[in-house]
């Protein structure tokens, strides 16, 4: 852009600061680049390839819920191993007071 394009006018001048406008001239027609104005197509995908990008996905589905199932079963078998620990200690100290 030339600095023909570009007019400068002053608003305000403070102390603290300047305001001013910069006005550009309207665009010219060579200065417009020239580009797609729609993206590249993408390119056709066969019956085969969309057939293994599903069975792709449900397997990483398949994958994905077992992970989460196995993360639960762990979890809870530490909630009955706690509540199993919990309950011995509980009876412990009753037992050693009865004995005294």
């Amino acid at each position: 852009m030339a600095s023909s394009d570009i007019q400068v006018k002053e608003l305000e001048k403070r102390a603290s600061g300047q305001a001013f406008e910069l006005i550009l001239s309207p665009r010219s027609k060579e200065s417009v680049p020239e580009f797609p104005l729609s993206p590249p197509k993408k390119k056709d995908l066969s019956l085969e390839e969309i057939q293994k990008k599903l069975e792709a996905a449900e397997e990483r589905r398949k994958s994905h819920e077992a992970e989460v199932l196995k993360q639960l079963a762990e979890k809870r078998e530490h909630e009955k191993e706690v509540l199993q620990k919990a309950i011995e200690e509980s009876k412990d100290p009753a037992d050693e007071t009865e004995a005294d």
